[in-house]
């Protein structure tokens, strides 16, 4: 079998995967959100944090509960790491230094999980357990959250009210992350994943010196970092870690993982909204997107000329011999069109254009499908800003599920779409202007460039993933990369719930023959117009100055 046919049956089984899980986790999410009753785990929780449940939050209220949870979450991975050296199961390492622990303490708690640290290296298991693991739930579920109460500002009507965010973060964590995870934990055991709590182990001399392992709940925190789009991992090698990933079908398991919740929750949306068409129709954005990335991307690895590639049937530099160019690729564009940051492959070596992919998912806001909760908040907003443009064509106040899409809504809708271009942007420009940043850098020209681009762009949109070859352990990235991680999550969800709180104000308006149909194909073809034009005259001078300048010099 050729690696191309090899490639292209991965894709199309990973399809039947999650078309398969589509409407049975979409729809127990839809009941886990709607239901009144509490688990009896979840009230001990309740009672422990002194929340109560039964409570409805006005925006502003569930806001100041996403920030006051994330704030302690913050302090509490901060101290965490300031203090490993003390602490016992620190396996001898120091404590994080100071720039160091905030820009990971913001990383986990942001979804992001950006890392400028060795792993394997850095962290003990106390540190690994008790804090980054602990955030890979939490921090998904606050945006699931999120996401849940701006679908209940579309869905309800003369109310300010959006749910309860202690019951809605509590709710994601014991009813889907946790039991989720246990089961995708045990299938990476069963194929050969680590798990458990060992020390440093000496494996082997290799050319006059020692080579050193050491253990720890790896299957378990990859469960979790991928089926919350986190991304961060155990070893500094990431998902490409046999360690982490052994094989093949666990490489295609932990793309399955990645996406699965992002896509299901379309599902989750159009039953909450009483319109599943609703749901159809985002979902189809998003796929088409996702579906076009990857084709793309495994163009540009496989086609690629010269020697070298077609003697190894691709862009084999910085790939996994075990996975290949094929599955690299779909890995490769699922963890940048999502919020998750996890590779098996380093981005760095892939070809100038494959590079540019890479970097376009994550620019256009990670929303095909994006991240647990942030994909779907994302999307919705980008729906509103299509909705908006077909208004203008047409000169007919804009709606959008029986809502109408006035100056406030719109405006919500514009802040939300710049902060990211404006962090991504001004930031590249700072780093590349002063004289110390571009000392960071392995490569000089484009691929430089690029290097520096990629790191604000995984920063400010959450994700993660790092280009490779850029030293971004220095006080410089550390405290800006941390800015970007901290207002590129937080600022966007003060306007999506500002947003849900004016929609759910709003009395629905009833449709009537000039109401533009949201729910057909010409929507969602107008849809992704929309997200590839706003994407593409945002951010098309810097892809030019890097990725674009590589690829059509080689």
């Amino acid at each position: 079998m050729g690696p191309v046919l090899a490639g292209v049956l991965q894709l199309l089984a990973l399809i039947g995967a999650l078309a398969l899980a589509y409407v049975p986790l979409g729809n127990y999410m839809a009941k886990v959100y709607s239901s009144d009753k509490h688990w009896r785990v979840e009230k001990w929780i309740y009672k422990g944090i002194g929340a109560n449940p039964n409570t409805e939050m006005r925006w502003t209220a569930y806001l100041r509960g996403v920030l006051a949870f994330s704030a302690v979450s913050v302090l509490f991975l901060y101290l965490l790491q300031r203090l490993q050296g003390v602490l016992p199961g620190s396996l001898g390492f120091a404590s994080i230094d100071p720039d160091q622990a905030f820009n990971t303490a913001v990383s986990f708690v942001t979804n992001t999980n950006w890392q400028s640290y060795y792993g394997e290296q850095a962290m003990g298991h106390v540190v690994q357990t008790a804090g980054l693991a602990v955030q890979n739930f939490v921090s998904a579920a606050v945006g699931i959250a999120v996401a849940v109460a701006l679908v209940r500002g579309f869905a309800r009507s003369r109310t300010g009210e959006l749910g309860n965010f202690w019951s809605d973060l509590v709710r994601g964590v014991v009813r889907i992350l946790v039991p989720f995870s246990v089961l995708a934990a045990i299938v990476l055991v069963a194929c050969g994943a680590i798990q458990n709590f060992s020390g440093i182990h000496e494996v082997g001399q290799f050319m006059g010196g020692s080579q050193q392992w050491n253990g720890g709940a790896v299957a378990s925190q990859e469960a979790i970092k991928e089926l919350g789009t986190n991304g961060g991992g155990y070893f500094n090698a990431n998902s490409a870690h046999p360690f982490e990933n052994p094989t093949p079908f666990t490489n295609l398991f932990e793309i399955f993982l990645i996406l699965v919740i992002p896509f299901a929750l379309t599902r989750t949306f159009g039953l909450m909204v009483g319109s599943v068409k609703q749901g159809y129709a985002i979902l189809a954005t998003m796929a088409t997107i996702w579906i076009g990335f990857t084709a793309l991307m495994m163009w540009t690895e496989f086609a690629h000329h010269g020697p070298a590639f077609e003697l190894a049937n691709g862009a084999m530099e910085g790939k996994e011999t075990r996975f290949g160019v094929g599955a690299s690729s779909i890995f490769a564009t699922a963890t940048t069109l999502t919020s998750t940051g996890a590779v098996d492959s380093f981005h760095s070596s892939f070809t100038g254009l494959g590079g540019g992919i890479t970097m376009l998912g994550m620019m256009l806001g990670e929303i095909a499908p994006g991240g647990t909760g942030s994909g779907l908040y994302g999307m919705l907003i980008m729906a509103i800003i299509a909705v908006f443009i077909a208004g203008l064509m047409v000169g007919r106040t804009p709606e959008y599920l029986g809502k109408k899409i006035g100056t406030r809504e719109i405006k919500f809708a514009a802040c939300y779409i710049l902060i990211t271009p404006a962090l991504v942007l001004v930031f590249t420009a700072a780093a590349m202007a002063l004289p110390t940043p571009g000392n960071s850098m392995t490569n000089s020209g484009a691929h430089g460039f690029s290097e520096i681009l990629y790191a604000y762009t995984s920063a400010s949109n959450n994700n993660g993933s790092a280009f490779a070859g850029l030293n971004a352990d220095t006080q410089w990235f550390n405290s800006t990369l941390g800015l970007c991680m901290l207002l590129g999550r937080f600022l966007p969800m003060v306007f999506v719930l500002a947003l849900a709180g004016s929609l759910a104000e709003q009395k629905p308006v009833p449709a009537t023959a000039g109401t533009l149909r949201t729910e057909k194909p010409l929507f969602t073809g107008l849809l992704v117009g929309a997200i590839l034009i706003i994407t593409g005259l945002t951010y098309f001078p810097a892809l030019a100055l890097g990725p674009l300048a590589e690829g059509l010099a080689s």
